[in-house]
């Protein structure tokens, strides 16, 4: 079921051109709302990409705007029906976090910090089973292995030949001495972790307990790049029940200058591949 229209990708760039056209025309979303007899909140989900739109609604919403431009109206309607489309995520199921694995699979470049667990597009399977039946210790066998798989899935991005995902991640001490699965796991993984971070497309760093506290205190997050242009960068936070996406050029920024400082704390990467090749022969030795 994969394709190469990216449905989550398209929804985000016709929101944006929606958005641009409904300012254009100097009207709130309440003032559109009440026009077309809908909910505030559904305006404001079609235009951060959030929630499919139907041809019909790109039809209603250019009427209010009075998009004369007969061409403008057929992409617009073109991109509605490219959105509505199916990703390769689809395939398994409803998914909490499918809007997220949408712009990860589209994302020219992805930096992200982590301070209790390895990165999910660095883990093996063994690391990534134990991790999940750790945290949702209440699924199904069959839901563990559908939460492997997509893991699994993602990872493609760091393996593709011809335009592999540039991979930047800053990782805290504390998830290479936290025990996951057995210290045999935790070898492996530490193992896969360093062979990784040989690869030119993928850099790797630490911060280590002596740095002591550092901006990545305040929890893991991602940023997400990409090559078009009128893609903005997004700033990813995880949630338990519900994810949140930072968009607004101040709060990229904040994030951006956060990451700086973390990398800057953080060992290099060469320092960091004998960091955790060291602890990897301790879990080997025990």
């Amino acid at each position: 079921m994969a394709s190469n229209v990216n449905p989550t990708v398209r929804r985000r760039r016709l929101g944006q051109e929606l958005r641009r056209l409904r300012e254009v025309k100097g009207m709130t979303a309440e003032e559109v709302a009440e026009r077309l007899l809908v909910s505030q909140s559904k305006i404001s989900r079609l235009e951060n990409g959030r929630r499919s739109i139907s041809q019909r609604d790109v039809r209603d919403l250019c009427g209010v705007y009075e998009v004369e431009d007969n061409r403008i109206v057929e992409s617009l309607m073109q991109m509605a029906k490219d959105s509505r489309q199916q990703g390769w995520w689809h395939a398994f199921g409803d998914i909490p976090y499918s809007v997220y694995i949408g712009l990860e699979t589209d994302a020219a470049s992805l930096r992200v910090y982590e301070s209790l667990i390895v990165p999910g597009l660095l883990q093996t399977r063994e690391y990534a089973q134990a991790v999940i039946e750790g945290m949702w210790p209440e699924e199904t066998p069959g839901d563990i292995e559908k939460r492997i798989q997509i893991r699994l899935k993602r990872q493609d991005r760091l393996t593709d030949p011809h335009d592999p995902l540039r991979f930047w991640a800053v990782i805290d001490e504390a998830l290479l001495r936290r025990v996951v699965g057995s210290p045999q796991i935790m070898a492996a993984q530490l193992g896969h972790l360093a062979q990784l971070s040989a690869q030119p497309h993928v850099t790797l760093q630490v911060v280590p307990y002596d740095v002591g506290a550092h901006p990545g205190m305040y929890g893991k997050f991602a940023i997400l790049e990409f090559q078009e242009a009128a893609d903005a960068t997004v700033v990813y936070l995880e949630g338990v029940t519900s994810d949140l996406y930072l968009e607004k050029a101040n709060d990229v920024q904040s994030y951006t200058v956060m990451y700086e400082h973390l990398r800057a704390k953080a060992l290099s990467a060469e320092q960091s591949r004998e960091f955790i090749n060291n602890i990897a022969a301790d879990y080997s030795s025990s």
